[in-house]
């Protein structure tokens, strides 16, 4: 009878051995996981363009036809879309812009902005104007343009306080920046972190579309700044 106690006690002393490697590996990866995932936040990189067929066409609430809803194109504008990955929201901007109007996209990455060009002309759309280029430094004049926007783009920039002084500089007095974020992307930027750096480089929030965790945000540039 002792030894078949002592045999139990043994068993269950190799049991719960076990039991504790199973739950120090489960944390250890866990904890691997989320160092891993906070590595991952604050390497601000763009998007590789090898992994370009894994970008969505839209997300939820993210869609072409609300961002259109409220950047409000018209056509002869002149508006600038910063980041257009693979044109998903590019084209239909362009096509509202006609006639007269010109979409200049702009990407650090000059095979993003080949692949939108390519889709534009598969699509007879011809008014689409690309330049590569980092988006911290615009190469473009003051109040040149009438609107810009960027979907899931700014937390890719290294420094979004530059990229947003930059974008108020390029925009007209009135001009208007759309903002898209999806906040299940590990870079995503919060509304109200966005709302934060938006006021101080000049722009007025006026509205989002979508709940907080998949929003679109317009700002407003001052209509009556001289510059």
């Amino acid at each position: 009878m002792t030894h078949i106690t002592t045999m139990r006690s043994t068993n269950q002393r190799h049991q719960q051995s076990r039991l504790t490697r199973k739950v120090g590996v489960v944390i250890a990866l866990a904890v691997a996981g989320v160092a891993g995932g906070l590595w991952y936040r604050s390497v601000t990189r763009p998007w590789p363009y090898i992994q370009h067929r894994m970008l969505p066409n839209e997300l939820p609430y993210l869609t072409r036809e609300r961002l259109c809803q409220i950047l409000a194109p018209q056509a002869g504008e002149r508006i600038l879309e910063v980041g257009p990955g693979t044109g998903v929201f590019s084209i239909p901007v362009a096509q509202c812009l006609a006639p007269g109007g010109t979409l200049e996209v702009f990407d650090i990455q000059q095979v993003m902005l080949d692949h939108t060009l390519r889709v534009a002309a598969e699509q007879n759309v011809s008014n689409i104007v690309a330049t590569q280029g980092d988006a911290r430094h615009l190469p473009y004049a003051d109040g040149t343009f009438d609107a810009a926007f960027m979907v899931t783009v700014l937390g890719e920039i290294p420094d979004q306080d530059a990229a947003l002084g930059e974008l108020r500089r390029v925009l007209k007095p009135g001009g208007r920046l759309v903002v898209g974020e999806f906040m299940f992307d590990v870079h995503a930027v919060p509304l109200g972190l966005l709302k934060r750096r938006a006021e101080r480089h000049g722009f007025r929030f006026e509205r989002r579309v979508g709940p907080r965790l998949s929003y679109i945000a317009r700002f407003a540039t001052d209509p009556s700044e001289l510059r």
